[in-house]
C-alpha cells in the first residue's frame, strides 16, 4: 500500500522547479547563451531531509564543489548551507560552445522540523555529496515503555 503514502506539498519548491524547467526550454530553443552574455543564474543545490530513530539527516548534492568551498552554520532552528562552484579554468572561456553545468555562489536555509543539538552536528562529504547528521535533542528521541501486568 506505499502507493497511498501522503507527500508533503512544498509549493516555492514546485515554482523553482518550473522555473528551472522554463529556463532549460529557453535555452535549448536559443542554442544556449555565450558565457559572456549569459545573464547570472542562481543555482540551488538540491537536499533530501529523512530522520531516523536519532538524527534527523541532510544530504545535499554539491558535484563539482570542493570541501573547502562550503560552509555550514546554524542559527536557532536554521541551518544554513553556503558555498561556490566554478568551472574550469584549465579551458579558455573563449574556446566553449556550449556551458550548462550550473556555476556560481549557492546559499540555502532550512528550518528543522525537529529541535537538534547543535554542539553535535556532524558533516561529510564524499562522490559530491555533502551529508550532514544532527543528532535529536534527547525529549524528541522515541523511548519504549513497558507495560507492568497486573
Amino acid at each position: 500500500m506505499d502507493r497511498w503514502r501522503m507527500h508533503r506539498f512544498h509549493p516555492f519548491h514546485e515554482l523553482t522547479d518550473m522555473q528551472s524547467e522554463i529556463n532549460r526550454a529557453f535555452d535549448v530553443y536559443f542554442g544556449g547563451w555565450p558565457r559572456a552574455a549569459a545573464p547570472e543564474r542562481a543555482w540551488t543545490p538540491p537536499i533530501d531531509v529523512y530522520e531516523t530513530r536519532d538524527q534527523l539527516v541532510l544530504a545535499v548534492e554539491l558535484p563539482g564543489v570542493r570541501e573547502k568551498d562550503i560552509h555550514l552554520s546554524m542559527t536557532g532552528d536554521v541551518l544554513s548551507l553556503r558555498g561556490q562552484r566554478g568551472i574550469a579554468a584549465e579551458v579558455p572561456q573563449e574556446n566553449y560552445h556550449r556551458i550548462e553545468r550550473w556555476s556560481g555562489t549557492f546559499e540555502r536555509h532550512v528550518q528543522l522540523p525537529i529541535p537538534v543539538q547543535a554542539e553535535k552536528i556532524r558533516a561529510s562529504y564524499r562522490d559530491g555529496v555533502l551529508e550532514i547528521r544532527l543528532p535529536k535533542q534527547e525529549e524528541v528521541q522515541p523511548r519504549e515503555i513497558k507495560i507492568e501486568v497486573g
